[in-house]
Protein backbone atom coordinates (compact mmCIF):
# COMPACT_ATOMS: atom_id res chain seq x y z
CA UNK A 1 0.00 0.00 0.00
CA UNK A 2 2.64 2.53 1.01
CA UNK A 3 4.78 2.14 -2.57
CA UNK A 4 1.25 2.63 -4.17
CA UNK A 5 0.71 5.79 -2.27
CA UNK A 6 4.51 6.92 -2.94
CA UNK A 7 4.23 6.27 -6.92
CA UNK A 8 0.70 7.73 -7.22
CA UNK A 9 2.31 11.16 -5.14
CA UNK A 10 4.99 10.94 -7.33
CA UNK A 11 3.28 10.53 -10.55
CA UNK A 12 0.86 13.08 -9.37
CA UNK A 13 3.73 15.83 -8.47
CA UNK A 14 5.65 14.98 -12.08
CA UNK A 15 2.30 16.03 -13.72
CA UNK A 16 1.72 19.10 -11.53
CA UNK A 17 5.13 20.68 -12.42
CA UNK A 18 4.23 19.22 -16.00
CA UNK A 19 0.62 20.94 -16.19
CA UNK A 20 2.68 24.29 -14.78
CA UNK A 21 5.24 24.11 -17.86
CA UNK A 22 2.87 24.28 -20.16
CA UNK A 23 0.46 26.69 -18.59
CA UNK A 24 2.45 29.40 -19.72
CA UNK A 25 4.56 28.85 -23.32
CA UNK A 26 4.52 32.37 -24.57
CA UNK A 27 5.76 33.63 -21.41
CA UNK A 28 8.56 36.24 -23.16
CA UNK A 29 9.06 38.17 -20.18
CA UNK A 30 10.88 34.73 -18.60
CA UNK A 31 13.48 35.04 -20.71
CA UNK A 32 14.56 38.62 -20.14
CA UNK A 33 14.45 37.75 -16.21
CA UNK A 34 16.38 35.28 -16.73
CA UNK A 35 18.96 36.59 -19.24
CA UNK A 36 19.75 39.63 -16.99
CA UNK A 37 20.51 37.13 -14.27
CA UNK A 38 22.89 35.19 -16.22
CA UNK A 39 24.31 38.23 -17.98
CA UNK A 40 23.92 36.45 -21.26
CA UNK A 41 23.05 39.64 -23.80
CA UNK A 42 23.17 37.76 -26.63
CA UNK A 43 20.72 35.46 -25.97
CA UNK A 44 18.55 38.86 -24.73
CA UNK A 45 19.13 40.09 -27.98
CA UNK A 46 17.76 37.22 -29.92
CA UNK A 47 14.49 38.00 -28.18
CA UNK A 48 11.22 36.65 -30.90
CA UNK A 49 11.51 32.87 -30.92
CA UNK A 50 13.24 31.76 -28.67
CA UNK A 51 11.64 33.89 -25.67
CA UNK A 52 8.73 30.81 -25.74
CA UNK A 53 11.20 28.21 -25.21
CA UNK A 54 12.29 29.50 -21.59
CA UNK A 55 11.82 26.71 -19.14
CA UNK A 56 9.53 27.58 -16.76
CA UNK A 57 10.76 25.29 -14.04
CA UNK A 58 13.96 26.92 -14.05
CA UNK A 59 12.43 30.50 -13.26
CA UNK A 60 9.81 28.71 -10.71
CA UNK A 61 13.05 27.05 -8.94
CA UNK A 62 15.27 30.46 -9.02
CA UNK A 63 11.79 32.32 -7.60
CA UNK A 64 11.17 29.74 -4.81
CA UNK A 65 14.30 28.67 -3.56
CA UNK A 66 14.64 25.60 -1.97
CA UNK A 67 13.06 26.28 0.79
CA UNK A 68 9.78 27.21 -0.44
CA UNK A 69 10.67 24.37 -3.06
CA UNK A 70 11.09 21.83 0.07
CA UNK A 71 8.22 23.04 1.39
CA UNK A 72 5.65 22.75 -1.22
CA UNK A 73 6.41 19.41 -2.54
CA UNK A 74 6.01 18.28 0.39
CA UNK A 75 2.65 19.83 1.05
CA UNK A 76 2.00 17.90 -2.52
CA UNK A 77 3.46 14.57 -1.44
CA UNK A 78 1.04 14.36 1.34
CA UNK A 79 -2.09 15.68 -0.07
CA UNK A 80 -1.61 13.38 -2.66
CA UNK A 81 -0.52 10.44 -0.40
CA UNK A 82 -4.03 11.34 1.86
CA UNK A 83 -6.28 11.61 -1.09
CA UNK A 84 -5.11 7.96 -2.49
CA UNK A 85 -6.00 6.73 1.31
CA UNK A 86 -9.11 8.44 1.92
CA UNK A 87 -10.48 7.47 -1.26
CA UNK A 88 -9.80 3.71 -0.50
CA UNK A 89 -11.04 3.97 3.19
CA UNK A 90 -14.51 5.95 1.58
CA UNK A 91 -15.18 3.17 -0.81
CA UNK A 92 -18.12 1.49 -0.13
CA UNK A 93 -16.56 -1.92 0.24
CA UNK A 94 -14.60 -0.67 2.82
CA UNK A 95 -17.41 0.78 4.61
CA UNK A 96 -20.89 -1.01 4.61
CA UNK A 97 -20.23 -4.30 1.47
CA UNK A 98 -23.27 -6.00 -0.11
CA UNK A 99 -21.66 -9.14 0.90
CA UNK A 100 -21.39 -8.58 4.39
CA UNK A 101 -25.46 -7.18 4.28
CA UNK A 102 -26.23 -10.58 2.19
CA UNK A 103 -24.33 -13.29 4.85
CA UNK A 104 -25.19 -11.72 7.59
CA UNK A 105 -28.73 -11.24 6.93
CA UNK A 106 -28.66 -14.76 5.76
CA UNK A 107 -27.54 -16.47 8.59
CA UNK A 108 -29.71 -14.17 10.94
CA UNK A 109 -33.07 -15.93 8.72
CA UNK A 110 -31.54 -19.35 9.91
CA UNK A 111 -31.51 -18.48 13.50
CA UNK A 112 -27.28 -18.89 13.19
CA UNK A 113 -26.73 -16.00 15.71
CA UNK A 114 -22.98 -17.36 16.27
CA UNK A 115 -21.98 -17.62 12.42
CA UNK A 116 -23.53 -14.16 12.46
CA UNK A 117 -21.56 -12.70 15.02
CA UNK A 118 -17.99 -14.50 13.74
CA UNK A 119 -19.14 -13.47 9.79
CA UNK A 120 -19.18 -10.06 10.86
CA UNK A 121 -16.06 -10.36 13.31
CA UNK A 122 -14.33 -11.67 10.30
CA UNK A 123 -14.98 -8.41 8.17
CA UNK A 124 -12.83 -5.48 8.65
CA UNK A 125 -15.42 -3.04 7.11
CA UNK A 126 -17.00 0.12 9.38
CA UNK A 127 -20.44 -2.57 8.80
CA UNK A 128 -18.75 -5.34 10.36
CA UNK A 129 -16.99 -4.29 13.69
CA UNK A 130 -20.51 -2.15 14.32
CA UNK A 131 -22.81 -5.55 14.18
CA UNK A 132 -20.27 -7.51 16.03
CA UNK A 133 -20.07 -4.99 18.60
CA UNK A 134 -23.76 -5.66 18.50
CA UNK A 135 -24.43 -9.27 18.88
CA UNK A 136 -21.61 -9.25 21.01
CA UNK A 137 -23.76 -7.03 23.58
CA UNK A 138 -26.88 -8.66 22.80
CA UNK A 139 -27.06 -11.07 25.66
CA UNK A 140 -27.39 -8.38 27.63
CA UNK A 141 -30.61 -6.65 26.11
CA UNK A 142 -31.17 -4.85 22.79
CA UNK A 143 -30.92 -1.85 24.78
CA UNK A 144 -27.60 -2.41 25.67
CA UNK A 145 -26.92 -3.79 22.03
CA UNK A 146 -27.18 -0.05 20.55
CA UNK A 147 -25.53 1.34 22.75
CA UNK A 148 -22.28 -0.60 21.96
CA UNK A 149 -22.91 -0.25 18.42
CA UNK A 150 -23.43 3.52 18.69
CA UNK A 151 -20.13 3.56 20.69
CA UNK A 152 -18.27 1.47 18.08
CA UNK A 153 -19.60 3.66 15.38
CA UNK A 154 -18.43 6.61 16.66
CA UNK A 155 -14.89 5.49 17.39
CA UNK A 156 -14.61 4.25 13.51
CA UNK A 157 -16.46 7.47 12.55
CA UNK A 158 -13.98 9.42 14.31
CA UNK A 159 -11.12 7.42 12.58
CA UNK A 160 -12.12 7.90 9.31
CA UNK A 161 -12.97 11.86 9.84
CA UNK A 162 -9.40 11.99 11.54
CA UNK A 163 -7.47 11.74 8.38
CA UNK A 164 -9.73 13.31 6.48
CA UNK A 165 -9.32 16.31 8.56
CA UNK A 166 -5.32 16.36 7.38
CA UNK A 167 -6.09 17.04 4.15
CA UNK A 168 -8.43 20.29 5.24
CA UNK A 169 -4.91 21.33 7.68
CA UNK A 170 -3.09 21.58 4.07
CA UNK A 171 -5.54 23.37 2.28
CA UNK A 172 -5.26 26.18 5.15
CA UNK A 173 -1.66 26.07 5.34
CA UNK A 174 -0.82 26.42 1.48
CA UNK A 175 -1.87 29.95 1.41
CA UNK A 176 -0.99 31.19 4.11
CA UNK A 177 2.37 29.64 3.38
CA UNK A 178 1.78 31.07 0.24
CA UNK A 179 0.91 34.30 1.60
CA UNK A 180 4.14 34.76 3.55
CA UNK A 181 5.94 34.54 0.51
CA UNK A 182 4.19 37.02 -0.99
CA UNK A 183 4.64 39.39 2.12
CA UNK A 184 8.78 37.66 1.98
CA UNK A 185 9.10 38.77 -2.01
CA UNK A 186 7.94 41.98 -1.63
CA UNK A 187 10.21 43.06 1.58
CA UNK A 188 13.13 41.77 -1.28
CA UNK A 189 11.75 43.75 -3.74
CA UNK A 190 11.57 47.08 -1.25
CA UNK A 191 15.16 46.37 0.05
CA UNK A 192 16.35 46.58 -3.88
CA UNK A 193 14.73 50.11 -3.86
CA UNK A 194 15.94 51.09 -0.84
CA UNK A 195 19.53 50.13 -1.33
CA UNK A 196 19.94 50.37 -5.30
CA UNK A 197 19.96 54.16 -5.32
CA UNK A 198 17.97 55.91 -7.89
CA UNK A 199 18.06 53.61 -10.27
CA UNK A 200 18.05 49.70 -8.90
CA UNK A 201 18.57 46.89 -10.33
CA UNK A 202 15.33 45.61 -12.92
CA UNK A 203 16.42 41.85 -12.87
CA UNK A 204 16.28 42.17 -8.87
CA UNK A 205 13.52 43.72 -8.36
CA UNK A 206 11.66 40.93 -10.76
CA UNK A 207 13.21 38.49 -8.64
CA UNK A 208 11.61 39.36 -5.22
CA UNK A 209 7.67 39.91 -7.10
CA UNK A 210 8.10 36.45 -8.64
CA UNK A 211 9.03 35.23 -5.19
CA UNK A 212 5.69 37.12 -4.54
CA UNK A 213 3.55 35.74 -6.95
CA UNK A 214 5.14 32.41 -7.03
CA UNK A 215 4.17 31.29 -3.66
CA UNK A 216 1.17 32.23 -3.91
CA UNK A 217 -0.13 31.03 -6.93
CA UNK A 218 1.33 27.38 -5.75
CA UNK A 219 0.03 27.68 -2.24
CA UNK A 220 -3.39 28.24 -4.04
CA UNK A 221 -2.74 25.37 -5.93
CA UNK A 222 -2.16 22.76 -3.59
CA UNK A 223 -5.44 24.43 -1.57
CA UNK A 224 -7.72 24.42 -3.87
CA UNK A 225 -7.71 20.99 -4.98
CA UNK A 226 -7.10 19.94 -1.09
CA UNK A 227 -10.11 21.81 0.21
CA UNK A 228 -12.42 21.00 -2.41
CA UNK A 229 -11.20 16.93 -2.03
CA UNK A 230 -11.58 17.12 1.73
CA UNK A 231 -15.51 18.42 1.36
CA UNK A 232 -16.58 15.62 -1.03
CA UNK A 233 -14.87 12.81 0.66
CA UNK A 234 -16.10 14.56 3.89
CA UNK A 235 -19.99 14.60 2.23
CA UNK A 236 -19.55 11.00 1.12
CA UNK A 237 -17.97 9.68 4.44
CA UNK A 238 -21.24 11.56 5.99
CA UNK A 239 -23.35 9.29 3.65
CA UNK A 240 -21.90 6.25 4.16
CA UNK A 241 -21.73 6.77 7.97
CA UNK A 242 -25.65 7.52 7.92
CA UNK A 243 -26.19 4.19 5.74
CA UNK A 244 -24.39 2.04 8.09
CA UNK A 245 -26.62 2.92 11.11
CA UNK A 246 -29.93 2.45 8.90
CA UNK A 247 -28.47 -0.68 7.91
CA UNK A 248 -27.42 -2.41 10.99
CA UNK A 249 -30.34 -0.61 12.85
CA UNK A 250 -32.11 -2.78 10.35
CA UNK A 251 -30.75 -6.04 10.72
CA UNK A 252 -30.64 -5.90 14.58
CA UNK A 253 -34.47 -4.49 14.89
CA UNK A 254 -35.70 -7.93 14.72
CA UNK A 255 -34.29 -8.44 18.45
CA UNK A 256 -36.17 -5.50 19.96
CA UNK A 257 -38.62 -7.61 21.63
CA UNK A 258 -36.63 -10.95 21.87
CA UNK A 259 -32.87 -9.48 22.07
CA UNK A 260 -32.81 -11.49 25.95
CA UNK A 261 -33.53 -14.77 24.91
CA UNK A 262 -30.42 -15.62 22.78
Amino acid sequence: MRQRVLVFGTLAAVLFMLCLDGAFPQAGFLTDTAVAQEGDAAAADDGGGDAGNTNLLKWLWQSLGPGYTLIFLSLSFTLVALLVMNLLSARRENVCPVSLVEGFEAHLNEKQYQEAYEFAKSDESFLGQVLSAGLAKLSSGYQQAIEAMQEVGEEENMKLEHRLSYMALIGTLSPMIGLFGTVHGMIKSFNVIATGGSTPKASDLAMGISTALFTTLVGLAIAIPALAAYNILKNRIARLVLEVGILSEGLMGRFETVGEEK
